[in-house]
């Protein structure tokens, strides 16, 4: 294995703080990554606008770190600033490079699909015998609450491998998120959605 990666956790705080918290401290304890994502009050989202929000998740908290996790529940894809987050997570600026992107489903979507985009397949999911390519409209079936960005992307071909809440196992997450680091400069993104403006 590699060594520990910082990693930014993107979800929506309101829903999905329990399963940040969990997440978090799993991986402290099995030493799996070390986390540099934004906390419940670290942004006074009151007092600012999105345009400061927007930088200073991209320049003080995403410049930190190489691996972006997204924490898909029912109501992710509704989020603004969860958008926000993973878009900047794909651009390659001056001060944050762009990550690499992996994704939890947790159990409120009721998802059993996962995708493997890197060379990981059969190690971290052995139980999965044959690996078919699916069209536009399958990937739609599979992740209803899947953010658009993301979304567009996986089928796009962009490296971002999905995992559910279920199948969390720390050798195999360690490897994923070493995979996702190793793949993130050579993965083309696609910035062609616009950016949310509001919550839906």
């Amino acid at each position: 294995m590699e060594e520990k990666h910082r990693c930014f956790i993107s979800y929506y705080h309101f829903d999905d703080q329990w399963y940040k918290e969990t997440l978090v401290r799993w991986a402290k304890a099995n030493d799996i990554f070390i986390d540099g994502s934004v906390d419940t009050g670290d942004i006074d989202d009151d007092n600012l606008t999105d345009e400061q929000i927007r930088e200073i998740i991209r320049d003080e908290y995403l410049a930190d770190t190489t691996v972006t996790i997204v924490l898909v529940g029912p109501n992710t894809k509704k989020r603004k600033h969860v958008d926000w987050e993973i878009y900047s997570s794909m651009f390659d600026g001056k001060k944050n490079k762009k990550s690499g992107i992996i994704v939890i489903m947790l159990p409120e979507t009721n998802c059993s699909y996962v995708h493997a985009a890197h060379g990981e397949q059969k190690t971290v999911f052995p139980d999965i015998e044959n690996w078919t390519s699916l069209s536009e409209q399958e990937y739609d079936y599979r992740y209803p609450f899947m953010p658009k960005r993301l979304l567009k992307n996986i089928k796009s071909g962009a490296k971002i491998s999905v995992t559910t809440w279920d199948r969390l196992d720390s050798d195999k997450f360690k490897m994923m998120i070493d995979d996702a680091y190793n793949d993130r400069a050579s993965c083309k993104y696609d910035f062609s959605l616009p950016m949310m403006r509001r919550n839906l």
